[in-house]
């Protein structure tokens, strides 16, 4: 269980992925920044660590998945992260549960996990079924273990600036703005969003104090949500260095609201109908139709499908990598 302490800096690049560009000097000529290919770089950082961790004579890292109910979204999601923990050299299982389960069933099955000396990291893919409490859930897995990051002692960890593990998303964002060079010190930031997994923890992370044990970025940051009235929005996004889109709205943040030289990230994941297909497409929650076709910002920037970019760990802590990239092919079924 040594190495899986280590797990507490990293997290993944996994279900959806965030579209980030930055704003030059000319407002009509944006940069995008590659989410695929910092995914890449990630990944074979991640492979290297396991590598040396396995030959050094340790056990693989094991990732254990319980998916429950039939929601294609969540197969789709865990596939993701199976298949990622793969390429990297993380053996893996997700273990099937039907829609129907109890509460006591679920929480039985995190228990025998928590203690199962091969199992690394667990994760419970939400959501889950009604008439299961999720937060129950998600505070029975082992905090040691957790790795998304969603049990109170981790999320109070983060709050208070300790080292934890912690959620995906934000780890990914705060990976982005590390790897690519982008200035938080000082700077204004907007976060749209304030859910407690996504844009609470981001928010935190970039204001927080940079000479803690879990270092923050110094900005100045401010908070928007649904229910922001949108001139009020307009006018925090004028004035920020960097915009940070989570909310869950399609094209809420447009053009005409960021001012030049901004850093642009968005989370958002949104299904909408393609008036021209006539089928559902993925998009965020910025308009970069306003720069770019669609087909420029999905090559550009892919990471709307995997928005958990990690954050490297040094060599020695391979399981770090789980967090960094959890995605596997389907090993156990169990009903």
């Amino acid at each position: 269980m040594a190495t899986l302490r280590a797990l507490r800096k990293l997290c993944r690049f996994s279900h959806h992925q965030a579209c980030s560009f930055h704003l030059s000097s000319s407002r009509q000529e944006a940069v995008i920044i590659s989410g695929r290919k910092l995914a890449r770089q990630i990944r074979n950082e991640a492979r290297d660590d396991v590598e040396e961790w396995v030959s050094a004579g340790n056990r693989r890292p094991h990732l254990s998945v319980v998916l429950v109910g039939d929601n294609p979204a969540s197969h789709s999601y865990v596939l993701n992260k199976t298949r990622a923990a793969a390429e990297v050299g993380i053996s893996s299982e997700t273990i099937l549960k039907p829609s129907s389960i109890c509460e006591e069933e679920l929480l039985d099955l995190i228990e025998k996990l928590n203690s199962d000396h091969r199992v690394d990291g667990l994760l419970v893919q939400l959501p889950l079924p009604d008439h299961i409490d999720e937060r129950r859930v998600c505070n029975a897995v082992c905090p040691g273990k957790d790795v998304d990051g969603f049990h109170v002692v981790n999320v109070g960890r983060m709050c208070l600036d300790q080292s934890t593990m912690l959620p995906a998303t934000p780890w990914g964002v705060w990976e982005i703005i590390k790897r690519t060079g982008i200035q938080t010190l000082g700077k204004n930031v907007l976060v749209a969003g304030r859910s407690k997994n996504v844009g609470m923890p981001i928010a935190m992370l970039l204001h927080t104090d940079g000479r803690h044990e879990r270092p923050g970025g110094d900005a100045t940051v401010t908070i928007s949500h649904r229910y922001t009235p949108k001139e009020q929005l307009r006018q925090h996004t004028q004035i920020a260095d960097i915009i940070v889109a989570a909310a869950g709205i399609p094209n809420l943040i447009t053009a005409d609201m960021i001012k030049e030289g901004a850093a642009v990230i968005d989370v958002g994941i949104n299904r909408i109908l393609d008036p021209l297909t006539g089928k559902n497409r993925l998009v965020g929650d910025v308009d970069f139709e306003d720069y770019y076709s669609w087909e420029e910002v999905m090559l550009g920037a892919d990471l709307r499908a995997n928005p958990e970019a990690c954050h490297h760990q040094a060599p020695g802590d391979p399981v770090q990598a789980l967090r960094r990239d959890m995605n596997l092919p389907l090993v156990r079924e169990s009903v």
